[in-house]
């Protein structure tokens, strides 16, 4: 039997037998290792410089400034700077939870932190005024998905590395495709909330209370401000960027609105490690596993296999985000694009894709996977919050989910959605 057949059986058979996603690529790199007599030192070297780069360092930087501006207030004042801006709608607190989620998207570059940051805000308050309790968790679930998306993000840092593709130009890339799904998402509030009385008790739309939570929240709007502006101005990198979000956060937490306390602060740090560690060891061992399969050739007998069934590019990106809608249901997100990137990239690169834009594709792709069962991780955190069950928010997620994948197929066949501004910022 090859390598490449006990790579992908091993792996299998380890999948379903309910083995994490870790072990599954970690045992299976080895299997194939052993096959062809090499030494497991080969891939221990191979793995450990996967994680040893410069642009990694953005992901526990961005991981713990997201975490510290949870505790030092700055996400409750953007919050409260969302719900002025919709007024007395009746689909005003839904929206508010899509705005929030847009704004600390900017901030902390993962799916799931938006989640919990905003959510333990808006769910309660959303539950309070008559909302569902499964819409409410749902329309949460599916606008933390946002948070990969709105740059800078933390997929966005992973395929740029393994692509070997610009960051900066990534996290520009993701702008226009951020506030597109964001704005779906908010007609979809619209038209699900109309007529049913949410809004009533809420502070009227207004210039003067508007200004006031601006005013209140100046320094919690400035946090993306300071980080995107430094990084698309070339003041610094996005490595560089995401240490100089944990300073302002520090600064403006300490100083200015005196709530980030010791306890906050080591929770935070706390809340790094784990997510920190769990995604450098996916990198570890996925790495292994995508060099195994890029030396085997396998990514060129499948673009092998892919065109001969069909040579139309309009096609064969159907089948791409098909997909990758159904490995984000199986998959953590930062494996998908570990695994995903070595096989699909050169097909479409072939086809005359840009690389940016398939990586925006991908990483758009990945943010469904978050409010899709079973593996969800927006699901599960929104549930908890919500206090309902993960049969309820899968229901009440479908149409979110469903004008998500519909702004998904625009960015593909439109690639001027997603390289607009790249291209006008000169890249």
């Amino acid at each position: 039997m090859s390598a490449a057949s006990i790579l992908f059986i091993s792996f299998g058979a380890l999948l379903l037998m309910g083995a994490p996603i870790t072990v599954s690529l970690g045992v299976a790199a080895m299997a194939a290792f052993f096959t062809v007599g090499q030494d497991l030192s080969t891939l221990v070297q191979v793995a450990f410089s996967s994680v040893n780069q410069f642009p990694i360092m953005a992901l526990p930087a961005f991981v713990l400034s997201g975490a510290l501006m949870e505790s030092a207030g700055i996400s409750r004042r953007l919050v409260k700077v969302a719900e002025s801006m919709v007024g007395t709608l009746d689909s005003g607190l839904a929206i508010s939870t899509t705005l929030a989620c847009i704004f600390f998207g900017a901030i902390s570059g993962s799916g799931p932190a938006t989640t919990a940051a905003v959510g333990m805000l808006m769910i309660p308050a959303m539950i309070k005024r008559g909302y569902d309790p499964g819409y409410a968790s749902a329309a949460t679930a599916a606008s933390g998905g946002v948070g990969i998306i709105i740059p800078p993000s933390i997929p966005m840092v992973i395929y740029g590395v393994t692509a070997q593709e610009s960051i900066t130009e990534m996290f520009m890339a993701g702008v226009v495709p951020g506030l597109l799904i964001g704005f779906g998402l908010i007609l979809v509030h619209l038209f699900r909330c109309r007529g049913k009385g949410y809004g009533k008790g809420m502070p009227p739309l207004s210039m003067r209370h508007v200004g006031v939570t601006m005013k209140e929240g100046f320094w919690s709007i400035m946090a993306p401000v300071v980080i995107l502006g430094g990084i698309y101005s070339g003041l610094f990198t996005p490595t560089e960027s995401a240490i100089v979000a944990i300073f302002y956060t520090l600064f403006v937490g300490i100083f200015i609105y005196k709530e980030l306390t010791l306890k906050g602060l080591m929770n935070s740090l706390e809340t790094t490690s784990w997510l920190t560690g769990r995604v450098l060891v996916i990198l570890f061992t996925a790495y292994a596993f995508g060099r195994l399969l890029v030396q085997y050739r396998i990514p060129d007998m499948i673009a092998e296999q892919l065109l001969a069934l069909t040579s139309d590019v309009h096609l064969i990106w159907l089948l791409v985000v098909i997909f990758l809608l159904f490995m984000g249901m199986f998959m953590e997100t930062l494996a998908i694009i570990m695994l995903v990137t070595p096989v699909l990239l050169p097909i479409m690169t072939s086809l005359g894709v840009d690389p940016i834009h398939f990586g925006m594709v991908l990483v758009c792709c990945c943010g469904v996977g978050f409010s899709t069962p079973p593996l969800g991780e927006n699901m599960f955190i929104a549930s908890g919050i919500g206090g309902v069950s993960l049969e309820e928010i899968s229901l009440k997620a479908l149409p979110f989910c469903a004008v998500t994948i519909g702004a998904i197929l625009l960015m593909a066949y439109f690639p001027s959605i997603v390289m607009w501004l790249p291209r006008t910022m000169g890249f």
